[in-house]
């Protein structure tokens, strides 16, 4: 199935005009459920119904409402929106450079591919040149009626659109713990800095899995097939809370070694599955 595009235009590289098309770069695959009469399972629908006449509203009628702090609505139609300054509504545009070290990823939002629509090579230079600086640029672009701030970056050879939060949507942390003078003493950080480091890898997306999803839609399948749902097995109850700080990280390192001991064990073994299943589907 064609991925559908998002966004159509052109990212302003200087002078330079790169026709382009963004795509959704992420898909969630949280498992979707519909509401139903529990008795006969029949669907529930809703109505569209005003408040002021009991009457059901077609979507065509439906406008915006802006709720002032008096509780009035100013309606807003279709052409007040026509009429904002969206200057960026066909252009990515170009702000500036910055190191992607200094941009907060709490910031971060929403991803998306940029494919090239016309010629490849100044494409290919924004893209490679960008590799090269170890620097994003900061764009503005036009989403769905709402200009967004953005990062360009490049990545396994696309380019990518990021969608940022506005400063002012990000809530400052304010804690009373933050005014606080805590002191670790240095036994209490060489461990903690021992666990991490025992736990220190390279990140590989694919060692993680959703189990609640998968474990969810085996529930599913079952009941489809009208088969008997097992429930999984209760995990055993911890030994005891550990008071100590010290003997917490302590034995938190011996079970991150032993861990890391049982994955390394388990890894040739699953190598070697998939080798013989490779083999028994090439016969």
């Amino acid at each position: 199935m064609p991925v559908q595009t998002v966004w159509k235009g052109s990212i302003s590289f200087g002078l330079v005009s790169i026709p382009v098309r963004l795509v959704s770069a992420t898909q969630e695959k949280d498992v979707s459920f519909r509401q139903v009469h529990a008795a006969d399972g029949g669907r529930i629908r809703y109505k569209r119904v005003c408040e002021a006449g009991g009457h059901e509203v077609a979507y065509a009628d439906i406008a915006k409402g802006y709720e002032l702090p008096g509780g009035q609505l100013v309606v807003l139609t279709d052409e007040d929106f026509e009429d904002l300054p969206i200057t960026s509504s066909r252009a990515v545009e170009v702000l500036g450079f910055v190191p992607f070290s200094q941009i907060d990823p709490t910031s971060l939002n929403r991803a998306y591919y940029a494919e090239p629509t016309g010629d490849t090579k100044p494409y290919a230079l924004l893209r490679d040149s960008l590799e090269r600086s170890g620097r994003v640029g900061v764009v503005k672009v036009a989403l769905r009626n709402k200009e967004r701030l953005a990062v360009l970056r490049s990545f396994e050879g696309t380019l990518i659109v990021q969608t940022m939060l506005w400063p002012d949507e990000i809530r400052k942390p304010e804690f009373d713990f933050l005014d606080e003078d805590v002191e670790v003493r240095k036994q209490e950080m060489a461990m903690a800095e021992s666990y991490i480091d025992t736990l220190s890898g390279d990140f590989n997306p694919d060692e993680y899995h959703d189990d609640y999803r998968e474990a969810l839609l085996k529930v599913v399948e079952a009941k489809a097939e009208g088969a008997e749902v097992i429930a999984a097995p209760e995990a055993e109850p911890a030994e005891g809370k550990v008071v100590d700080l010290m003997e917490a990280l302590r034995r938190s390192v011996e079970e991150a070694k032993q861990s890391r001991a049982a994955d390394k064990e388990a890894k040739p073994a699953k190598k070697t599955a998939k080798k013989a299943a490779a083999k028994r589907k090439s016969a």
